[in-house]
């Protein structure tokens, strides 16, 4: 057994937040009120489960969570499926789903993009029209793109309270995969600053989103922390499901949900090797996985004939299996996405009692939840670009795992 040290060198430098940020992290789920009772809500977000899509997920959960204090809540969101609408008649409240089809989209494609944004937006707007007139707020979200464009014009209008919640933040998250702000993006991110000030609360997803969004002048008093948590139920009593026949017998390194532009590849691929060639068949990659990154990262590992699986990920209600069945779960987060992005997946890697590799910044949020909320044994930060790093945090995490 290697002779490893008690925790990684960032650590032992003071990589923690200090007590503010950590107070910060009992701001959670739900953002309810005695004053949601009778109260109409309109909410408005992107994919609705059963589609896959951590904003959805949330969206919905907060959808039930108003409607069980007593309010009258519509939900429009999108689905790959046929459009369609359903009501429940809950104990307090009511609760209103519209789907609206929308077909799938290539991301990597700019134009269509922009184009598949501008009228799912509109689509949105208009299935929501009619409950937008006579509710009392309107919540919405940051995912599809801009969204803020098309419904703050409108509860202006109508002199309605509205509540975002910013999810990803566009288009910073475009400027940053561009690695530059072009002449024609100024304008359109003063516009989009003109109504975020003019919100009546910005919800954000971590500290980190805090600062971004003070950046861009909004008023440090309209804006609030709330934090998502697990989507779904961890604990000792979930059952583990096997894993890929090709990585039985190996600890298993998971990645699960979406790996995107603003995920990193390199770090942790190169690493990985590092880690290989001094342990041969000690472990394992598993891509529960979408994105064009994953693909990526499936062939780079092929390639080096290292051994990895892919599957697509499963339905929410399966994934605590999943998650159970990792030794480490894998995070990754390139330094320009830091505050424009929170991988909501951290709130059930933490959950899932299993150890977390970050592969990113230590002033991106995931660092917070994780080196508060986690023994500092089972968790270890990695800067990207630092592929030994990588190699140094798995041996430490999978020391346990497999004969090192």
């Amino acid at each position: 057994m290697c002779s490893l040290p008690s925790e990684p060198e960032a650590r032992r430098a003071g990589d923690t937040r200090d007590s503010a940020d950590r107070r910060s992290l009992e701001t959670t789920r739900p953002s309810i009120t005695a004053s949601s009772s009778r109260l109409r809500f309109v909410l408005l977000c992107d994919w609705l489960p059963p589609e896959f899509g951590a904003v959805g997920q949330y969206t919905l959960a907060s959808a039930r969570q108003l409607a069980a204090h007593g309010g009258e809540v519509t939900l429009v969101g999108l689905t790959s499926k046929e459009s369609g609408e359903r009501s429940d008649v809950l104990i307090e409240g009511t609760l209103t789903i519209k789907k609206v089809h929308r077909p799938s989209y290539d991301r990597s494609a700019w134009l269509r993009r922009a184009t598949w944004t501008v009228v799912t937006n509109i689509a949105l707007v208009k299935a929501a029209w009619e409950k937008l007139q006579t509710c009392d707020e309107i919540r919405f979200t940051g995912s599809p793109p801009y969204l803020v464009h098309f419904v703050m014009p409108i509860a202006w209008l109508l002199g309605k309270r509205t509540r975002y919640r910013i999810t990803d933040i566009h288009p910073e998250c475009l400027i940053a995969a561009l690695g530059r702000e072009p002449a024609w993006l100024k304008p359109l991110r003063a516009f989009t600053n003109f109504w975020r000030r003019r919100v009546s609360v910005v919800e954000v997803l971590g500290e980190d989103q805090r600062r971004r969004i003070v950046e861009c002048a909004v008023q440090s008093e309209r804006i609030v922390l709330v934090r998502d948590g697990s989507p779904v139920e961890c604990g000792a009593h979930v059952v583990a499901v096997n894993p890929p026949a090709v990585l039985r017998g190996r600890a298993i390194v998971l990645y699960s949900g979406n790996w995107g532009i603003a995920h990193d590849v390199h770090t942790f691929v190169e690493g990985f090797s590092l880690f290989c060639a001094d342990y041969p068949g000690a472990a394992g990659v598993w891509l529960n996985a979408t994105g064009k990154r994953a693909d990526i990262v499936q062939q780079l590992l092929a390639d080096r004939q290292l051994p990895v699986s892919r599957t697509n990920p499963v339905p929410l209600e399966e994934l605590p299996g999943v998650l159970a069945a990792a030794d480490v779960h894998l995070i990754t987060l390139t330094d320009a996405f830091v505050g424009y992005v929170l991988p909501s997946k951290v709130y059930a890697c933490v959950e899932s009692g299993r150890s977390v590799l970050f592969v990113g910044s230590a002033d991106s949020d995931v660092h917070l939840v994780c080196s508060t909320r986690m023994a500092p044994a089972r968790y270890r930060r990695v800067d990207v670009g630092n592929p030994e790093g990588v190699r140094q945090a798995l041996v430490e995490l999978l020391a346990g795992k497999m004969h090192v």
